[in-house]
């Protein structure tokens, strides 16, 4: 077989609206499973143990299984209930509640590697355990933790091509569209691959670079 790349350039339009729509819903999901990954956090480390139970069980579901059965429950699921949801939608909410099962893992190591002084120290100066959390312990464990959740971001910038399979228009679905049109499956592939990559080394290199910066200012 032939490789036949000359019509690809009159679908850059397609392929470019595949990348915004794919970046947007990287950022707004990684952004919802870090405040969601915050919440599970602090539940699975609550001294309540029911509390503790339900993070606990909501990390190893979402761990447990496939990121495509959780967003085919949602997807197709969830109508035989009355609840439908837009593509998009469907999407951010199967990335975001992903996502935050593997945040959650990352908050809670962070948080342990805080010193536990400074939870004493706090306790010391009058702060309740919420306030200290709030105040001292989340804030240091959070810059501890930003190449991680950065990494994670990477990680589901590429997860997010599955998403193509309930006809998201994200840059996989554009592929496909391109496939159908101009009967040459290989090639669109080829050029999506080639994007996947591109952004994944463009985003690991700024991540890189930030985490360089942040261990420099510390030993300032």
């Amino acid at each position: 077989m032939n490789l036949d790349f000359s019509s690809m350039p009159q679908y850059t339009q397609l392929f470019t609206n595949g990348v915004i729509m794919t970046i947007e819903l990287t950022l707004i999901s990684v952004a919802i499973g870090a405040v969601l990954g915050l919440i599970v956090a602090l539940m699975k480390m609550s001294s309540v143990k029911v509390i503790s139970f339900i993070g606990s069980a909501y990390v190893e579901i979402i761990r447990g299984t496939p990121l495509l059965v959780q967003i085919l429950i949602i997807y197709n699921g969830l109508p035989q209930f009355g609840i439908k949801f837009p593509g998009f939608i469907v999407g951010i909410i199967a990335l975001s509640m992903n996502s935050a099962g593997y945040v959650a893992e990352i908050i809670r190591s962070g948080i342990q590697a805080v010193d536990p002084g400074q939870m004493e120290a706090s306790r010391s100066l009058g702060m309740s355990h919420s306030m200290a959390m709030r105040y001292v312990i989340i804030p240091q464990a959070i810059k501890n933790i930003l190449p991680a959740l950065g990494n994670e971001f990477v990680v589901m910038l590429k997860e997010s091509s599955i998403v193509s399979v309930i006809g998201f228009a994200d840059l996989t679905r554009q592929a496909e569209i391109v496939s159908s049109v101009t009967y040459r499956a290989f090639e669109p592939l080829i050029i999506i691959a080639a994007i996947y990559f591109i952004m994944t080394l463009v985003f690991s290199r700024l991540l890189s670079k930030f985490e360089r910066r942040l261990r420099s200012g510390d030993t300032r």
